[in-house]
């Protein structure tokens, strides 16, 4: 497994596969590359797919100190550094759409074109979980699980796709990490240097998605100048997997358009 070296010593894993123009695929909280695996291969044929496991989690080393987004951005310029690439695509969802915006705030030279998928800018601005959302979350056992299957995917999902899902969380996390995760996500907060994206940007969000509120979709939208915002009626947080048929083909088509447009 090849590995990136961070400036404070940390090993972060990374995968790369196929050719063409390169695409940094960013998951969600407390989840390593696995998250990517039910519709990785729907971007094969036009792009070089890359990914990485979080500080935290996967590979890649696990330290026990505070993460934050922007740490997370910065790994993901490291992975970067190490496969040679000066600019590439950026596809984020759930906190990777958090890590995202860090990175085309912080290094918009490295960011070709960005899409922020169900994903918040975070802070007091950020529409927040229901409480009884936060509730089912925090139940002991097999029924946190359960609930967070639920709020990924719609009930028909799980009965026609049995069997485990790579966006319920990193198994072999530690549980510090998992916590320090969580802070990551929760002390983010890009609400006053969104205007200031400059990369072509599209919003993707699921219309029934509350476990991120679909409404951080508009937030997002009408903060980062020229955004396009995209809502996939009936669909969960996990609409890029459930809802693929019609999610990946508008990624792809932006992204298409954005490279012709440069």
């Amino acid at each position: 497994m090849p590995y990136a070296g961070t400036a404070d010593g940390i090993r972060i894993a990374y995968q790369a596969e196929g050719d063409g123009t390169p695409l940094v695929l960013l998951a969600g909280q407390a989840n390593n590359h696995h998250w990517w695996d039910g519709i990785r291969g729907d971007f094969r044929a036009a792009h070089r797919t890359v990914t990485l496991d979080y500080r935290g989690t996967g590979g890649s080393d696990k330290p026990d100190e505070p993460y934050s987004t922007e740490g997370f951005a910065r790994d993901v310029i490291a992975v970067l550094d190490a496969l040679g690439i000066e600019r590439a695509h950026v596809y984020g969802t759930s906190m990777g759409g958090r890590v995202a915006q860090q990175l085309a705030v912080r290094h918009p030279d490295r960011v070709r074109a960005l899409v922020l998928g169900c994903t918040s800018p975070g802070g007091p601005h950020a529409v927040e979980r229901g409480d009884d959302v936060r509730r089912s979350l925090a139940r002991p056992g097999p029924a946190a699980g359960q609930a967070l299957r639920a709020l990924m995917y719609t009930p028909a999902w799980p009965a026609a796709h049995g069997g485990p899902s790579g966006v319920l969380g990193d198994p072999d996390m530690p549980a510090y990490a998992r916590r320090r995760h969580l802070a990551a996500s929760n002390g983010h907060d890009t609400w006053d240097a969104l205007p200031g994206i400059s990369a072509p940007t599209l919003v993707v969000h699921g219309g029934d998605d509350i476990l991120n509120p679909a409404a951080n979709a508009r937030l997002l939208a009408d903060r980062i100048p020229g955004a396009r915002l995209h809502v996939i009626p009936g669909a969960r947080h996990a609409y890029f997997e459930e809802f693929r048929a019609v999610a990946s083909p508008l990624v792809l088509d932006f992204l298409a358009e954005c490279e012709r447009g440069e």
